[in-house]
């Protein structure tokens, strides 16, 4: 056999490159050249070289189908590097990204006046926290329905329906006096922003490639932070002006009109278009549902996700309450009004994720031709960074206001660094017709073991420890801190000390017997019932790092899998077509 011969009938995939799109096959012995546009299919998942020509030559040398030498040209060209963007595709971009901002500036709004929230509707720590719950339930409930959809109709009518519901939802629940009515429409505004977060990451997947994706995926997760830090300043500032909370929820349903008048310009790519393959067809969803679950890099991405969503959730919700009443208990702060730490909140977590979710990419974009399979262990690495600067802002802030914020800033910056890569794992190892069907299997996951549980969860504990030290003033960490001390004192030289402490005891034990004879908890009971049930946040960011430690195993293989698949069913669509164009 010649050589010749041989090269047409057997060729190993040499590099990501080449696994990720079989047009390249073709282009590569035919001489064209890929600069600024990519013809046919450049680098799927978002510049992941993952396996290269060594690692592939050790698995086997694969036989490729004939339709590859062919070639699987797209119907227009794939950008790769930003000046070769044409103006569809960045106008596609912006308005993701302006949905995704005003989507999380609605989610974060009630957390920037919560205790306003709280006061007027007369709830405790549980209550509260069951606002943000009831919403990601009916969120995450329903975003397998639009996965669903979205894997098969039109994206930008189904997200344009969705946005229109929330914000006609969160309108109408401003008016609401009644907390049952109040909790119900936060949790219909659940329903229509499922419609929009499953569908807009499966756009940018089929618009772009190779690095761009990371970097347009960077963009749009890069929303999240600033849109949640925005939900802070303008939910507390709305609501200073007009000197009514209520007006704090009537600003994105405004910005959520405009929002859909753009959505119904863009245009939706065929699905699987930067790939190189046309017209492919759905499977059944009980298929999608079985291929996913088999997917361990997919299952233990979405695991340590879940993570992340959980502590983000928690945190984003109960952290300005939390440095409120740790600020408050400072000699000189008893007038300090939660909208100054509710605007300072905010402004730290736009700073964070102005810097953590681009760092997050550009690391994954830097190591990844050293590192393979960098990309959970950029995330695992930010987890475990992230962990011990939440137990530290956990611990300061009735100490030092600048300190707790410095330590927030480095948490929630370590935590952003997961957003963008989480969802380029997704794509890359996840077929283009079960893209929608994952993200929303994805956000099921995390919602449900995540987020939605875990603002009532701290809620739920807080309000159990309260009680623990309404009725026992003297099982204050405070106190057993000072018995500590009072141990320490007990050298030759420790009498002056032992006399302070003492006194100091003294003067806790008399401010604990006054709040007791209250009906309403004590601010430092307030304090500590929330610092030690968010204390578990810490715990989870390691758990979380675990888990994207393990998918570092595996993700080599998965997207190689995954690439395997998109041939294989770019090639019974051609043999269909083939057999059509018989008949």
């Amino acid at each position: 056999m010649s050589l010749k011969h041989q090269k047409s009938s057997y060729q190993p995939l040499p590099t990501a490159a080449a696994m990720d799109n079989p047009a390249m096959i073709q282009s590569g012995s035919s001489g064209s050249s890929r600069e600024d546009v990519a013809v046919g299919l450049s680098e799927t998942n978002s510049s992941q070289e993952l396996v290269n020509s060594e690692s592939m030559e050790e698995h086997c040398c694969l036989r490729q189908p004939h339709h590859l030498d062919a070639g699987v040209a797209p119907s227009a060209a794939v950008p790769s590097r930003l000046f070769a963007v044409g103006r569809s595709q960045w106008f596609t971009v912006f308005v993701l990204c302006f949905v995704n901002l005003i989507n999380y500036m609605d989610r974060f709004t009630i957390a920037g006046v919560l205790t306003d929230v709280r006061t007027d509707f007369d709830i405790g720590n549980d209550s509260a926290g069951l606002l943000q719950t009831v919403f990601v339930i009916s969120y995450m409930v329903c975003a397998p329905i639009f996965g669903y959809l979205g894997d098969r109709y039109s994206r930008p009518w189904i997200m344009a329906v969705g946005v229109a519901l929330w914000s006609t939802t969160t309108l109408l629940g401003s008016y609401m006096q009644d907390f049952g009515w109040f909790i119900t429409f936060r949790a219909l505004v659940g329903i229509g922003e499922a419609s929009y977060s499953t569908i807009a990451p499966t756009i940018i997947s089929d618009l772009f490639v190779h690095d761009m994706r990371s970097k347009m995926l960077a963009l749009f997760y890069f929303a999240i932070p600033v849109g949640s830090g925005l939900g802070y300043i303008v939910g507390s500032k709305t609501a200073h002006l007009a000197n009514n909370w209520r007006w704090a929820l009537r600003v994105t349903p405004i910005l959520g009109i405009l929002a859909v008048l753009l959505i119904v310009l863009i245009k939706d790519p065929e699905r699987g278009h930067s790939e190189g393959s046309h017209n492919l067809e759905a499977t059944t969803y009980r298929q999608d549902i079985k291929a996913l679950v088999k997917n361990r890099s997919f299952m233990l991405s979405t695991a340590g996700f879940t993570c992340v969503a959980f502590v983000a959730g928690a945190l984003a919700w109960w952290g300005p309450s939390f440095i409120y009443l740790g600020m408050k208990m400072q000699p000189g702060n008893e007038d300090i009004v939660q909208d100054d730490i509710s605007y300072k909140f905010g402004l730290v977590a736009m700073l964070a994720g102005l810097i953590g979710v681009p760092l997050g990419s550009f690391l994954a974009q830097r190591l990844r031709g050293s590192y393979e399979n960098c990309d959970p262990y950029i995330c695992a690495v930010g987890l475990f960074i992230s962990a011990p600067m939440v137990f530290a802002a956990l611990v300061v802030p009735q100490t030092s206001e600048s300190l707790c914020f410095f330590f927030v800033f480095v948490a929630q910056v370590a935590l952003n660094l997961c957003w963008s890569i989480v969802a380029d794992i997704l794509l890359y190892v996840v077929v283009p017709t079960r893209r929608s069907t994952a993200e929303a299997f994805q956000i099921l996951i995390s919602h449900a073991l995540g987020d939605a549980g875990s603002p009532y969860l701290v809620g739920a504990i807080s309000e159990a420890i309260m009680k623990h030290l309404h009725k026992n003033p003297g099982a204050s960490g405070l106190t057993t801190e000072m018995q500590s001390m009072s141990q320490v004192a007990e050298t030759p030289m420790g009498n002056v000390t032992t006399a302070i402490v003492e006194a100091t005891t003294n003067m806790i034990d008399t401010v604990r017997s006054a709040a007791t004879l209250s009906d309403e908890y004590s601010d430092r009971e307030q304090f500590e019932g929330l610092q030690y049930a968010l204390f578990s946040t810490s715990f989870v960011e390691v758990l979380g790092g675990i888990f994207f430690m393990i998918t570092a195993c595996f993700i080599i293989k998965d997207k190689y899998n995954a690439t395997r698949g998109l041939q294989d069913a770019t090639t019974q669509q051609q043999q269909r077509e083939q057999r059509d164009q018989i008949a």
